[in-house]
């Protein structure tokens, strides 16, 4: 995949945060852009072309989202639902990365489908190293599933 096709969707209420991962992020060379968004409306907006974001609703979706669970307006785990219930939008990995511990938190987002649940860590040096290893992975080492052959989803005829 080349770097100009490779998006990736940061929904992060915490500036502190998000300006920590938007720099590990665009460090990386396969990352063309990070959309950054502050809440779980603006994030459903974003992904499913509404809103302020009509323009984007026949676009490619990002090749992955990052999740923190505490949002504003709508809650990590039901932006997660809403993805994982939608045919076009449940393939599309998302990894929550939040600095909660919570079993509960854990065990809803995997029942949810999470793809991967990763604690922030609290160390500058780890928490930028954690954000190009997980980047590396689902970048270069992942394979993705196919994308769908419309951008409505509909069925593929035979």
């Amino acid at each position: 995949m080349r770097a100009q096709e490779i998006e990736i969707l940061l929904v992060e209420d915490n500036a502190a945060d998000a300006e920590l991962a938007l720099h590990a992020l665009r460090k990386n060379a396969y990352i063309h852009r990070v959309h950054l968004v502050r809440d779980g409306e603006e994030a459903l907006n974003f992904l499913f072309g509404s809103g302020p974001y009509q323009e984007r609703a026949r676009q490619p979706l990002p090749q992955f989202v990052l999740l923190d669970l505490k949002l504003p307006k709508i809650d990590g785990l039901s932006v997660l639902r809403t993805l994982k219930q939608n045919r076009r939008m449940r393939a599309m990995p998302v990894i929550i990365l939040t600095s909660s511990r919570e079993d509960a938190d854990l065990a809803a987002s995997y029942d949810l489908g999470v793809n991967s649940y990763i604690q922030k860590p609290v160390d500058f040096d780890q928490f930028h190293k954690t954000l190009q290893t997980l980047a590396h992975y689902w970048l270069t080492l992942n394979l993705p599933p196919p994308p769908l052959a419309l951008a409505d989803g509909a069925e593929k005829s035979t």
